[in-house]
Protein backbone atom coordinates (compact mmCIF):
# COMPACT_ATOMS: atom_id res chain seq x y z
CA UNK A 1 0.00 0.00 0.00
CA UNK A 2 1.36 3.64 -0.84
CA UNK A 3 0.73 6.89 0.41
CA UNK A 4 2.23 9.12 3.26
CA UNK A 5 1.72 8.96 7.14
CA UNK A 6 1.90 12.33 8.63
CA UNK A 7 3.90 13.12 11.59
CA UNK A 8 3.28 16.48 13.38
CA UNK A 9 4.94 17.70 16.32
CA UNK A 10 5.29 20.75 19.02
CA UNK A 11 7.05 20.92 21.71
CA UNK A 12 4.78 22.38 24.74
CA UNK A 13 1.28 20.95 26.09
CA UNK A 14 -0.26 24.06 25.66
CA UNK A 15 0.33 24.36 21.88
CA UNK A 16 -0.99 20.47 21.40
CA UNK A 17 -3.91 22.02 23.56
CA UNK A 18 -5.06 24.66 21.52
CA UNK A 19 -3.46 23.20 18.20
CA UNK A 20 -1.12 26.61 17.81
CA UNK A 21 1.36 25.39 15.44
CA UNK A 22 -0.36 22.11 14.44
CA UNK A 23 -2.89 23.47 12.63
CA UNK A 24 -0.36 24.73 10.21
CA UNK A 25 1.76 21.73 9.85
CA UNK A 26 -1.43 20.19 8.77
CA UNK A 27 -2.33 22.54 6.11
CA UNK A 28 1.39 22.46 4.57
CA UNK A 29 1.14 18.55 4.83
CA UNK A 30 -2.24 18.22 3.17
CA UNK A 31 -1.41 20.66 0.48
CA UNK A 32 1.74 18.75 -0.64
CA UNK A 33 -0.19 15.11 -0.37
CA UNK A 34 -3.41 15.63 -0.64
CA UNK A 35 -6.50 14.46 1.99
CA UNK A 36 -6.99 10.88 -0.33
CA UNK A 37 -3.16 10.16 -0.04
CA UNK A 38 -2.93 10.73 3.70
CA UNK A 39 -3.12 7.19 5.19
CA UNK A 40 -2.38 7.87 8.89
CA UNK A 41 -1.47 11.76 11.02
CA UNK A 42 0.78 10.90 14.39
CA UNK A 43 0.63 14.27 16.75
CA UNK A 44 4.04 14.42 19.22
CA UNK A 45 4.18 17.03 22.30
CA UNK A 46 7.74 17.27 22.81
CA UNK A 47 10.85 19.08 22.42
CA UNK A 48 12.77 18.55 19.27
CA UNK A 49 15.86 17.57 21.30
CA UNK A 50 14.31 14.55 22.89
CA UNK A 51 15.14 11.29 20.68
CA UNK A 52 12.59 9.10 22.99
CA UNK A 53 9.32 9.78 20.66
CA UNK A 54 6.71 7.59 21.04
CA UNK A 55 4.39 8.86 18.74
CA UNK A 56 7.16 9.40 16.11
CA UNK A 57 8.14 5.35 16.81
CA UNK A 58 4.18 4.67 16.14
CA UNK A 59 4.75 6.53 12.73
CA UNK A 60 7.73 4.99 11.54
CA UNK A 61 6.12 1.67 12.10
CA UNK A 62 3.00 2.50 10.30
CA UNK A 63 5.42 3.18 7.03
CA UNK A 64 7.38 -0.31 7.52
CA UNK A 65 4.07 -2.02 7.44
CA UNK A 66 2.51 -0.06 4.57
CA UNK A 67 5.45 1.31 2.69
CA UNK A 68 4.07 4.51 3.16
CA UNK A 69 6.33 7.58 3.29
CA UNK A 70 6.93 9.68 6.25
CA UNK A 71 5.92 13.43 5.59
CA UNK A 72 6.48 16.70 7.77
CA UNK A 73 5.83 19.98 7.49
CA UNK A 74 9.60 21.03 8.27
CA UNK A 75 12.73 19.52 8.34
CA UNK A 76 13.06 20.84 12.07
CA UNK A 77 9.85 19.11 13.22
CA UNK A 78 12.04 16.00 12.80
CA UNK A 79 14.86 16.91 14.53
CA UNK A 80 17.83 19.64 14.24
CA UNK A 81 20.47 16.72 14.33
CA UNK A 82 22.25 14.96 11.57
CA UNK A 83 22.55 11.60 13.74
CA UNK A 84 18.52 11.41 14.38
CA UNK A 85 18.12 12.25 11.04
CA UNK A 86 20.40 9.67 9.63
CA UNK A 87 18.76 6.93 12.05
CA UNK A 88 15.26 7.48 10.71
CA UNK A 89 16.99 7.44 6.63
CA UNK A 90 18.68 3.82 8.40
CA UNK A 91 15.49 2.56 9.41
CA UNK A 92 14.60 2.30 5.44
CA UNK A 93 11.74 4.49 5.78
CA UNK A 94 11.56 6.94 3.33
CA UNK A 95 10.55 10.62 4.05
CA UNK A 96 10.08 13.83 2.45
CA UNK A 97 9.75 17.40 4.13
CA UNK A 98 7.33 19.58 2.95
CA UNK A 99 9.76 22.89 2.94
CA UNK A 100 12.21 21.07 0.79
CA UNK A 101 10.27 18.46 -1.51
CA UNK A 102 13.28 17.80 -3.88
CA UNK A 103 15.25 16.82 -1.12
CA UNK A 104 17.25 13.47 -1.45
CA UNK A 105 18.91 11.17 1.23
CA UNK A 106 22.71 13.39 0.64
CA UNK A 107 20.42 16.73 0.89
CA UNK A 108 18.41 16.00 3.87
CA UNK A 109 21.55 14.77 5.53
CA UNK A 110 23.25 18.28 4.74
CA UNK A 111 20.36 20.32 5.43
CA UNK A 112 19.73 18.69 9.05
CA UNK A 113 23.19 19.06 9.62
CA UNK A 114 23.20 23.07 8.29
CA UNK A 115 20.39 23.17 11.31
CA UNK A 116 22.14 21.79 13.80
CA UNK A 117 25.59 23.94 12.78
CA UNK A 118 22.68 26.95 13.39
CA UNK A 119 21.27 25.66 16.48
CA UNK A 120 24.88 26.03 18.14
CA UNK A 121 25.74 28.90 16.58
CA UNK A 122 23.11 30.55 17.92
CA UNK A 123 23.69 29.77 21.16
CA UNK A 124 27.17 30.57 21.03
CA UNK A 125 26.15 34.21 19.75
CA UNK A 126 24.03 34.62 22.59
CA UNK A 127 27.25 33.73 24.98
CA UNK A 128 29.53 36.13 22.82
CA UNK A 129 27.00 39.16 23.31
CA UNK A 130 26.18 38.45 27.03
CA UNK A 131 30.21 38.36 27.17
CA UNK A 132 30.82 41.42 25.47
CA UNK A 133 28.39 43.23 27.54
CA UNK A 134 30.20 42.32 30.60
CA UNK A 135 33.43 43.19 29.36
CA UNK A 136 31.72 46.91 28.80
CA UNK A 137 31.03 46.69 32.23
CA UNK A 138 27.44 45.24 31.96
CA UNK A 139 26.64 43.33 35.17
CA UNK A 140 24.06 40.74 34.75
CA UNK A 141 22.12 39.38 37.74
CA UNK A 142 21.59 40.50 41.25
CA UNK A 143 24.72 43.48 41.55
CA UNK A 144 22.49 45.26 39.20
CA UNK A 145 19.80 45.09 41.70
CA UNK A 146 17.61 47.88 43.27
CA UNK A 147 19.03 47.20 46.83
CA UNK A 148 23.17 47.69 46.26
CA UNK A 149 22.39 50.75 44.10
CA UNK A 150 20.41 52.13 46.99
CA UNK A 151 22.85 51.07 49.89
CA UNK A 152 25.79 52.95 47.54
CA UNK A 153 23.36 55.59 47.74
CA UNK A 154 22.42 56.44 44.12
CA UNK A 155 18.83 56.34 45.17
CA UNK A 156 15.37 54.34 43.30
CA UNK A 157 15.83 56.50 40.01
CA UNK A 158 19.44 55.06 39.18
CA UNK A 159 18.40 51.78 40.73
CA UNK A 160 15.27 51.49 37.95
CA UNK A 161 17.63 53.04 35.36
CA UNK A 162 19.98 50.21 35.52
CA UNK A 163 17.68 47.55 35.88
CA UNK A 164 16.11 48.77 32.75
CA UNK A 165 19.58 49.26 31.05
CA UNK A 166 20.21 45.52 32.30
CA UNK A 167 17.28 44.53 31.02
CA UNK A 168 17.27 46.27 27.64
CA UNK A 169 21.24 44.40 27.06
CA UNK A 170 19.94 40.99 27.42
CA UNK A 171 16.98 40.84 25.25
CA UNK A 172 19.08 42.01 22.61
CA UNK A 173 21.62 39.34 23.49
CA UNK A 174 18.99 36.88 23.40
CA UNK A 175 17.24 38.51 20.24
CA UNK A 176 18.51 35.65 17.82
CA UNK A 177 17.82 32.67 19.88
CA UNK A 178 14.04 33.95 20.73
CA UNK A 179 13.59 34.52 16.72
CA UNK A 180 15.24 30.72 16.15
CA UNK A 181 12.69 29.47 18.48
CA UNK A 182 10.07 31.13 17.38
CA UNK A 183 10.64 30.46 13.90
CA UNK A 184 10.68 26.64 14.48
CA UNK A 185 6.99 26.47 15.58
CA UNK A 186 7.14 27.50 19.13
CA UNK A 187 4.85 30.51 20.20
CA UNK A 188 3.62 30.24 23.40
CA UNK A 189 5.15 32.10 26.01
CA UNK A 190 5.67 28.78 28.41
CA UNK A 191 6.78 27.23 25.12
CA UNK A 192 9.68 29.94 24.97
CA UNK A 193 10.50 29.70 28.63
CA UNK A 194 11.08 26.19 28.08
CA UNK A 195 13.27 26.24 24.93
CA UNK A 196 15.14 29.43 26.70
CA UNK A 197 16.14 27.16 29.52
CA UNK A 198 16.91 24.28 27.75
CA UNK A 199 19.45 26.01 25.46
CA UNK A 200 21.07 27.54 28.95
CA UNK A 201 20.21 30.98 28.47
CA UNK A 202 19.15 33.28 31.45
CA UNK A 203 17.08 36.53 32.77
CA UNK A 204 19.05 39.86 33.57
CA UNK A 205 19.05 39.12 36.86
CA UNK A 206 20.20 35.53 36.13
CA UNK A 207 17.35 34.03 37.09
CA UNK A 208 15.32 31.20 35.03
CA UNK A 209 12.68 31.83 32.57
CA UNK A 210 8.63 31.67 33.22
CA UNK A 211 5.87 32.96 30.76
CA UNK A 212 5.98 36.32 32.38
CA UNK A 213 9.87 37.37 32.12
CA UNK A 214 9.34 35.88 28.51
CA UNK A 215 6.61 38.62 27.81
CA UNK A 216 8.74 40.83 29.55
CA UNK A 217 11.34 39.91 26.96
CA UNK A 218 9.24 40.20 23.85
CA UNK A 219 8.25 43.50 24.95
CA UNK A 220 11.51 44.69 25.10
CA UNK A 221 12.29 43.13 21.53
CA UNK A 222 9.25 44.83 20.02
Amino acid sequence: MAGFVAYYRVSTVKQGQSGLGLEAQRVAVLAHVGRAGLLAEFTEVESGRKADRPQLAAALRHCRATGATLVVAKLDRLARDVAFVAGILNEGVEFVACDCPQANRLTLHILSAMGEYEGRAIAQRTRDAMAAAKARGQVFGNPHGAAPLRRAGKGNVAAVRALKATADNNAQALRDMVADIRAGGVSTLSGIAHELESRGARTARGGRWSATQVGRLLARLG
